[in-house]
């Protein structure tokens, strides 16, 4: 009886709610009927269908939103009119590094002065301006007021050096670079082979000598601008909004393209998922050149209202001080944070704050509960999701350890799934039919988003580059005809649907909360070391998150100069790309498709009872490679060296 209850229940609500096909709707409940077993239904049913309906209504929510939105032609500036024309006094930022607290009619005014001066300089609806600038205030003030006008910013990771920062300049066309005065060093390196004709301007404290010539102060100059609002460029929902550069999994840094509905999905999804509210005060210390820190979480205050305090870097001794000076009830991570705050020395700070939600992503099972119990965090808000994917998943419930769920009662809702993949080469494994398999519970598999581009839950916008879009889209994954998305990431999924994250082991891995591309380290490195076979990979390290990166170097170690190798790389790439091991060995073998083959070395990582190559690793004081020996192989161990 309880089995057939359970079964109208989910029929009714998805024939009622969901508004799907009686056919569509019964055959998928028989399917899983028959497939798991009558009373383990039963008790999958009983355990997650309230977490289920919720997650449903909250995408429906959020779906009927972007449809109205897109019929509207709104953007995000014309959302944040909104929330301005509500309460203009309200605080909408503060910058923890000055204490300077703006109201959103100050943003407001701030970001409109942004763009008519740009206006007047000659930028219009669909051109490029570049932001190359550490957090605070006016990093969202201009971006916002780029937007305001039409014109598409291109947010620069702060860690970009030469090359890379070239790059990023070059390919998105920008005709302008805003950079804050702090990384003025950075763009002289590279101002004699930019082009002549772009614009350089510069934010903060002034001094002509320290800046590229030509350069002007942008300060006074957005002081003198008109501060109405300029007239509406013809933009829609679903047009350009601005870029992120990601690694990726190949080459350099890649645009991705972040559209007006991805900003608004993104930003509303976590806000009714995690149940925010309009009167929390979100802690944001996390990068705003990355989708977490500019989308997650200042995303609430310009589509939401919420006050957010930014920080221009992390600080693990002034976390919780922080919070309670500005009263904050969210805090945002990423899992490196967490397991800093943990090594901290216990404070009494760190009770005494309003902190009811922290949200982010990589807390890994191993230390989620010592966190939620040391600090006394009610919420965990676990999400999963990258800049350009159409398949972010929301830990909606805290469940210890998962980055979402994936409803095994409702699945047909959700059009996300776990395929079958080999994990070396990350390529997906096909039935018989030449379609994807399905994940069975406790089996790794590759995450993928079915792409439905009507659908704008579900379409893809992938990057500027558009060759970039061919190794993240596949064909015949789900059904016939199909596309999707490749997430890149490996998961598995528990009886009850929830999704664990698994350490990246393709063609890229997190170290420092940023990803690195294997490929593209291995390209420097193969370089620098006269076209030597370089294998890049990530190794786990006792008491950090993510993987540390490691060079197998087919060439004898004594071929190497390595402190001058340590100094070429410092220039060539930013700190979380740089190698923090390196084994040389007599040669790398390779697959059949001439790909190297890394499960073993990975497996191996820098034990040295297991590697009889010689090893050596980056020492952080010394800022050279020096040899691991058998008491620095046990102080990285013990974790007592700072890697």
């Amino acid at each position: 009886m309880l089995l057939g209850a359970s079964l109208v229940g989910v029929l009714l609500f998805s024939k009622l709610v969901l508004k799907l096909p009686w056919t569509q709707v019964g055959f998928s409940v028989l399917l899983l009927y028959l497939g798991s077993g009558g009373w383990r239904f039963v008790r999958i049913f009983i355990k997650t269908i309230r977490r289920d309906i919720f997650g449903g209504l909250v995408l429906l929510k959020v779906k009927a939103k972007l449809r109205r939105y897109l019929r509207e032609r709104r953007t995000v500036p014309t959302l944040f009119a909104s929330v301005v024309q509500r309460h203009p006094d309200k605080t909408a930022l503060i910058f923890e590094g000055t204490d300077t607290h703006w109201t959103f009619r100050q943003l407001d005014d701030y970001s409109s002065s942004v763009a008519n001066f740009l206006q007047a300089r000659g930028l219009a609806s669909g051109d490029v301006a570049a932001l190359f600038m550490e957090n605070r205030n006016e990093f969202v003030g201009l971006w916002l007021g780029m937007a305001k006008l039409g014109v598409e910013a291109a947010l620069i990771n702060t860690n970009l050096r030469r090359d890379a920062l070239r790059h990023c300049l070059t390919t998105s066309r920008a005709r302008a670079l805003i950079f804050g005065s702090e990384l003025a060093p950075a763009v002289c390196e590279i101002h004699g082979s930019l082009d002549p004709s772009l614009s350089l301007l510069c934010s903060g404290p002034w001094e002509a000598s320290l800046v590229p010539t030509g350069t002007e102060h942008l300060d006074p100059l957005l002081d003198k601008a008109p501060k109405h609002l300029p007239a509406r460029p013809d933009k829609g929902f679903t047009d350009k909004l601005f870029y992120i550069y990601t690694s990726g999994t190949t080459g350099l840094p890649k645009a991705a393209i972040v559209v007006h509905s991805r900003y608004y999905r993104m930003a509303a999804l976590v806000y009714y998922g995690f149940r925010m509210r309009p009167d929390d005060i979100v802690y944001d210390c996390l990068p705003l050149y990355h989708s977490a820190g500019n989308i997650v979480g200042m995303g609430q205050c310009l589509l939401h209202g919420m006050t957010v305090v930014i920080r221009k870097k992390f600080s693990a001794s002034r976390f919780w001080d922080d919070c309670i000076k500005y009263n904050c009830t969210i805090v945002q991570y990423i899992g490196e944070l967490c397991r800093y705050l943990l090594n901290q020395p216990p404070r009494e700070a760190e009770t005494q704050h309003r902190v009811r939600m922290a949200i982010g992503n990589g807390l890994r099972q191993s230390i989620w509960t010592d966190f939620t119990s040391r600090f006394h965090i009610p919420q965990v808000a676990e999400f999963y999701g990258a800049t350009e994917c159409n398949c972010s998943l929301g830990n909606f419930d805290s469940q210890v350890g998962a980055c979402g769920f994936n409803s095994r009662i409702l699945s047909f809702v959700y059009p996300i799934r776990l395929v079958r993949v080999n994990e070396d080469t990350m390529e997906l494994i096909r039935g018989p039919n030449g379609v994807c398999i399905p994940c069975q519970p406790g089996q790794p598999g590759q995450l993928v988003g079915r792409i439905i581009q009507q659908d704008p839950l579900r379409r893809f916008d992938g990057y500027l580059n558009q060759g970039s879009n061919n190794n993240k889209i596949a064909q015949d994954v789900f059904k016939k005809g199909d596309q999707a998305y490749l997430t890149g990431d490996v998961l598995v999924m528990d009886e009850l649907g929830y999704l664990y994250f698994r350490d990246r082991t393709g063609d890229t891995f997190r170290w420092k909360g940023e990803n690195v591309s294997t490929t593209e380290v291995e390209g420097t490195l193969s370089h620098l070391l006269d076209m030597a076979d370089v294998a890049v990979y990530g190794v786990e390290v006792p008491g950090t998150e993510g993987r540390a990166g490691m060079a197998a170097v087919a060439s004898p170690a004594s071929s190497c100069d390595l402190e001058h190798f340590a100094q070429a790389l410092e220039k060539e790439l930013p700190l979380y790309a740089r190698p923090i091991f390196l084994r040389f060995l007599p040669e790398l073998h390779k697959t059949g498709t001439y790909k190297f083959q890394k499960t073993e070395l990975r497996k191996e990582g820098f034990d040295l009872a297991l590697v009889k190559d010689p090893v050596f690793y980056l020492d952080s004081r010394k800022g050279r490679y020096v040899p691991l020996d058998q008491e620095a192989y046990t102080r990285i161990q013990a974790g007592k060296e700072k890697l």
